[in-house]
């Protein structure tokens, strides 16, 4: 029988990466909201991101966007969030808010674009050579909507093109993250729609070339958990984006749709050894919070992820597997549910307040002040905004 004590030592490596992007505004494709307090500029994205980090000890970085997270300085950059406690993560590249790129970025026709695509993503690779983050992590808006408006076999070709310079262009120290999507913008086809276009493209690169699974890109009913095994099993699964989902790509709160798939999603990654020692896998949330306040929005988050790992690291392993070498099958139902059923949540507040964290970090940070603070001070300048 799994102890909570017995659990402490992986819990302690838990780190969640939070984006830049989820601090600013956001909405619907029809609306983008404002909210008091937003940030204006990347340094106070920072700030807020520190901030979650602070209440919870669970997110040491923070992950840019470029260019909506562009300074002159990346070195300085650095140092502020080092000063905050934080290290400056992933940098995220973007190819699909300008007009060359309606048609395709890394996969269109015209050579030029797409070289103008490429070299978006030289520059990303120079802003992690100044930030010393290790991934890049590419999300490609592209595909076509109609039949017979694009070659889709010269799309992947082009795509596989792209990817390499790209990729020949990354440090020793580095990694190419692609990232899928099942659709969105594009509705026919899209480019990379699923873990095995996302798979075959970065096989083809080399070792530092990894898959991102972001859980809200899926269609569904897909058994996403399945697809973590497998990456897992083929030494490919790089990051994961952690959002919700009720019916489509909502980036809503993780765990807030459905606790108990994000709960069989961490049995696998720990099973897989997502979460051992030196483990490549890196947690990140991709959300946006757009009716509620960021910063504790993002809170939830990570003590979301943070309560479902201590419930799958309390899995009574060794009695699952008798049971399901035996072939008992609602045995092997009972033990993974007793798991997913185990309140985690007073030994947690014991075990935060025993590191020096607020035994309830959603509690203290609305009793802390910082919120009124940035709303007050905050005021004029331009808010930051995804679009």
């Amino acid at each position: 029988m799994t102890s909570f004590a017995d659990i402490t030592p992986q819990l302690e490596r838990l780190a969640i990466e939070v984006p830049s992007w989820a601090y600013g505004n956001s909405g619907t494709r029809f609306k983008v909201f404002g909210s008091a307090g937003t940030p204006r500029t990347v340094h106070e994205k920072i700030a807020d991101a520190a901030t979650v980090n602070r209440f919870t000890g669970l997110a040491p970085a923070v992950a840019l966007h470029i260019p909506w997270d562009l300074v002159d300085d990346f070195g300085a950059l650095r140092a502020y969030a080092q000063d905050l406690g934080i290290e400056l993560g992933t940098v995220n590249s973007n190819t699909f808010q300008d007009d060359d790129y309606k048609l395709g970025a890394l996969t269109h026709t015209d050579k030029k674009i797409r070289q103008k695509a490429i070299d978006h993503h030289f520059e990303c690779i120079d802003v992690m050579d100044a930030t010393g983050s290790r991934d890049l992590k590419v999300w490609l808006a592209e595909g076509s909507n109609y039949p017979g408006q694009a070659d889709m076999r010269g799309r992947q070709d082009r795509l596989h093109e792209s990817l390499a310079a790209i990729y020949e262009r990354i440090g020793a120290d580095q990694r190419l993250v692609l990232e899928y999507k099942f659709f969105e913008p594009a509705v026919y086809h899209t480019d990379v729609p699923d873990w095995g276009t996302s798979y075959v493209q970065v096989s083809a690169l080399g070792e530092r070339a990894v898959v991102c699974l972001d859980t809200g890109h899926h269609a569904p009913g897909t058994n996403i958990e399945f697809i973590v095994m497998q990456l897992l099993r083929l030494g490919k699964l790089g990051s994961f984006d952690f959002n919700s989902r009720f019916y489509a790509d909502d980036d809503l709160i993780v765990g807030a749709a459905d606790p108990f798939q994000l709960f069989r999603i961490l049995v696998e990654v720990i099973r897989g050894g997502g979460l051992d020692e030196g483990s490549p896998v890196a947690l990140m949330l991709d959300q946006c919070h757009n009716i509620e306040k960021k910063i504790p929005g993002q809170i939830r988050s990570v003590l979301n992820v943070q309560e479902m790992t201590a419930r799958a690291l309390l899995l009574d392993r060794e009695a699952l597997a008798a049971a399901e070498a035996a072939g008992e099958v609602l045995d092997a139902h009972e033990i993974f549910m007793d798991a997913f059923s185990t309140d985690v949540r007073p030994a947690l507040a014991e075990w935060r307040e025993s590191r020096g964290l607020p035994a309830h970090p959603m509690k203290a940070y609305a009793a802390d002040g910082y919120q009124e603070q940035i709303e007050t001070e905050r005021v004029g300048g331009t808010q930051a905004s995804w679009n």
